[in-house]
């Protein structure tokens, strides 16, 4: 049984500290998460002692909502502590047994995929220790260090060109997303096809969506809450015969898009693709049928765990 113990007063650096504490005790489990007790000591400013026992919970889930639920009890606002848990969520959480970052490793791994790129930003050194401590799980992994300043995948990806100088193309993954999508079809149509990109994408509802023609080639971007088109000549009148569609943000690229980017610190590759969709080809491949699911909240890991067994 792992001990942690905090005093609960603010959620400043102490709460930060017993956060970190708990992923680095996460990640050094092995076993499976049935096996996993945490007990968690909370001292209130009145030195009354809250104990929260956490039994065969799943992944962080668990201890994410104790530490809420401790925080709740003692008066302390959870807004700033819901942004730090999502934040911790990232790579290192766990569904039954195995971090994101683990599952998506070796889920590269089942179509010939061993040397992955990770770029590393929130909580870098947990997930550096994860990485080397566990071998890779059994790929050759190379950190890409973002933790001066967040770049988001475009500028990240600018900054990690060096990485791909003698390939053709690569696949970028979140590791945040779980998915069984057949990612050998995925290559083989991006390779087919020559194009530029092959963006993973799916008729579902979502806030924003990329434009694609007939034939599944990008064309633009609107975001349905605002009504706001990308480029800026389209609109409600000229789109009716695209087909709107929403990004998993799995996407394979040919290396020559990198030296096509004019953008510079902070970008998303949104914007890269827009602005190269007039001219380029960056095509959809329709993953619906697939199972997608964004693990960007504590909730969302236990449907995770139903979803995506331990193996």
């Amino acid at each position: 049984m792992q001990n942690i113990a905090m005093t609960a007063r603010s959620l400043g650096p102490e709460f930060q500290q017993f956060a970190n504490e708990v992923i680095k005790e996460a990640g050094r489990i092995k076993d499976s998460v049935g096996d996993m007790r945490a007990e968690i000591g909370y001292f209130a400013s009145d030195t009354r002692r809250l104990d929260a026992v956490l039994g065969g919970v799943q992944g962080l889930a668990g201890a994410f909502s104790a530490v809420e639920g401790a925080a709740a009890l003692m008066g302390i606002e959870s807004k700033d502590l819901q942004k730090t848990m999502v934040q911790l969520q990232g790579a290192l959480a766990l569904v039954n047994g195995k971090s994101l970052l683990q599952r998506n490793i070796e889920y590269l791994q089942k179509i010939g995929i061993t040397e992955v790129l990770v770029n590393v930003h929130h909580y870098a050194d947990q997930i550096i220790d994860a990485v080397t401590s566990n071998n890779g799980w059994g790929s050759t992994i190379t950190i890409s260090d973002e933790t001066d300043a967040v770049l988001e995948t475009g500028g990240g990806l600018k900054k990690a060109a060096w990485y791909f100088a003698n390939e053709n193309s690569f696949l970028l993954i979140n590791a945040d997303i779980l998915t069984n999508l057949d990612l050998d079809a995925l290559i083989a149509q991006h390779t087919s096809s020559g194009a530029l990109a092959t963006l993973a994408v799916s008729i579902r509802n979502s806030s924003r969506y990329f434009l694609f023609d007939e034939a599944g080639k990008l064309c633009g971007w609107k975001n349905q809450n605002t009504g706001e088109y990308k480029p800026a000549h389209l609109n409600d009148g000229n789109t009716k015969h695209l087909q709107a569609k929403a990004f998993s943000g799995i996407q394979v690229i040919d290396t020559k898009l990198l030296s096509m980017m004019h953008q510079t610190g902070k970008f998303s590759m949104v914007d890269v693709y827009l602005d190269l969709c007039t001219t380029q080809n960056i095509m959809a491949y329709d993953l619906t049928g697939a199972t997608l699911l964004d693990v960007g909240k504590p909730e969302s890991l236990e449907k995770a765990a139903q979803l995506f067994p331990l193996g």
